[in-house]
């Protein structure tokens, strides 16, 4: 009896189940709905002929190098494949010859290979560079960006002189490409009377030098002769902004349209933030040992402040204190007081104001001579070369606000698109950013974005720029990339090569 009830019900539950099913189908099922995206259409631009005018950024180095499989993903690259559905054409690039990386010329090494992760932090390949900068190779190019170059550079003739890439005054990536000696990268990139452009990241190598080597150079604002720079110098901005309105001016003569984006804030990069400033630890007997060995230091500053010849806040951002646990770094700060006359260097230790280059990681810690009690960073400061320190981040954010100025008031003249890689660079330093379904951040290795050099881009993190210059196309020409789902897809690039890729291009 108990059983034919359990039937019974089970038999009215799945009439009910039935019913329900039956008289709501209409509500609860339908078809699978396909959306239809808008055609793809181009605007009122013509991308038929798109040159790409940038240094390194356009060129696609990667993890410190450039090579066949970051070329492929450059920016403009990627950009061109989108571009490509909307009428653009063929997109050539001065390709090196393997996925090693580096430069030979004359068969001797000039430029390293490529960094690859292995498995603890990056290291470079261990394998011989195969592109040779004697065998130039025959344009024009359509990607005319040139690591190294600082925005001068592209309006100077001989930029691409093979003969003065030995003595420093010819860059090895434009002697490869240039078409002739003494041709400039405006005059390459002019000639092929390009129909749309893109001037990305223009300027970043005038203060990326600097700032990577500590703020070694000199800011040379005020200075407008260029041709008086050192290697590690910041460009003055009104010689910036000369140049940049020739790069415009020239491009946009016959009708071309295009996109400029200002410069990020390099300190924005990995290279900057990845080494703390108090990266030493200390046990209480080593911090009392250092203490002792820095109290006539401390004690001499007591001296002169007494004498008036530094005030109490000098003094004490000058004065030297270790202690149990996590310790800042000491180092030399050339914007001191000159004391060395007294007797006393101007040594000092950082504060979360000093950023520390991605190198010093592996020298911190180091000994002086093998001796015990000359430890670098902690014992024996750091040189001017391993920190940038707050007045000198501050002299590269100015120069870089001046530059991004310039850009978008030139944007703005010539009605061209605009894209803010500043703020791209803050949000993904900040919260992170998002690309499709990945969050893009500035963790050296595992942000995503950056590559193993802590400055240049990954493939992943070169689609994202593409993507931006794609909206900022969308949202100024009229195009509908965005709507029609044409944009890079971030699942199709990679956030690291792995050592093993084919290493000689065949």
């Amino acid at each position: 009896m108990k059983i034919f009830n359990l039937y019974k019900s089970i038999g009215v539950l799945a009439l009910a189940i039935t019913l329900l099913t039956s008289c709501s189908n209409d509500q609860y099922w339908s078809d699978p709905v396909t959306e239809t995206l808008p055609a793809l259409t181009s605007g009122s631009a013509d991308f038929s002929n798109y040159v790409a005018l940038g240094a390194s950024f356009s060129a696609g180095v990667s993890s410190g190098s450039l090579f066949i499989a970051s070329q492929n993903n450059s920016f403009p690259n990627l950009l061109s494949g989108a571009l490509a559905n909307a009428g653009g054409g063929e997109f050539r690039q001065p390709m090196v010859s393997d996925n090693i990386g580096g430069l030979l010329l004359g068969g001797v090494q000039i430029v390293g290979p490529r960094l690859y992760f292995n498995g603890v932090g990056p290291v470079y390949l261990d394998a011989t560079p195969t592109t040779e900068v004697t065998n130039i190779l025959t344009g024009p190019f359509n990607n005319m960006g040139v690591g190294g170059a600082k925005s001068f550079h592209f309006v100077a003739p001989g930029y691409g002189n093979l003969a003065g890439v030995p003595l420093g005054l010819a860059n090895p990536y434009f002697a490869r490409m240039a078409s002739s000696p003494n041709a400039t990268v405006l005059e390459d990139a002019v000639s092929q009377d390009p129909t749309f452009f893109t001037i990305s990241v223009m300027g970043g190598n005038d203060v990326l030098g600097y700032a990577t080597s500590g703020g070694v150079g000199t800011d040379q604002t005020g200075n407008l002769d260029p041709s008086t720079y050192g290697s590690n110098d910041i460009t003055d901005p009104n010689v910036f902004a000369s140049v940049e309105n020739s790069i415009v001016a020239a491009l946009t003569a016959n009708g071309a349209k295009g996109v400029l984006s200002n410069v990020p804030y390099v300190t924005d990069l990995p290279y900057f933030t990845t080494v703390p400033f108090n990266a030493v630890p200390l046990d209480a007997a080593t911090a009392a040992l250092l203490n002792g060995a820095f109290a006539e230091y401390n004690g001499g500053l007591l001296l002169v402040e007494s004498l008036g010849l530094i005030t109490a806040e000098e003094r004490a951002s000058r004065t030297i204190s270790f202690s149990e646990g996590q310790n800042a770094v000491t180092l030399v700060d050339e914007d001191l007081t000159d004391l060395s006359a007294l007797g006393l260097p101007n040594y000092r230790q950082a504060t979360s104001n000093d950023l520390v280059v991605l190198p010093a990681s592996s020298f911190i810690g180091t000994l002086v001579d093998n001796n015990p009690q000359l430890i670098n960073g902690v014992s024996v400061p750091l040189a001017d070369n391993w920190v940038l320190t707050d007045i000198e981040t501050q002299n590269v954010l100015t120069a870089t606000d001046a530059y991004a100025a310039t850009v978008e008031a030139l944007a703005d003249t010539y009605g061209l698109a605009f894209v803010d890689l500043r703020l791209v660079l803050a949000e993904a330093a900040t919260t992170g950013i998002m690309f499709d379904e990945f969050i893009m951040a500035t963790n050296l290795v595992t942000g995503g974005l950056v590559s193993l050099d802590g400055v240049h881009l990954t493939a992943r993190g070169y689609g994202l720029m593409a993507n931006k210059f794609l909206e900022a196309i969308d949202a100024t020409y009229g195009s509908n990339f965005g709507a029609s789902s044409s944009m890079v897809k971030a699942g199709d690039l990679v956030v690291i090569y792995p050592e093993g890729l084919s290493l000689i291009h065949i």
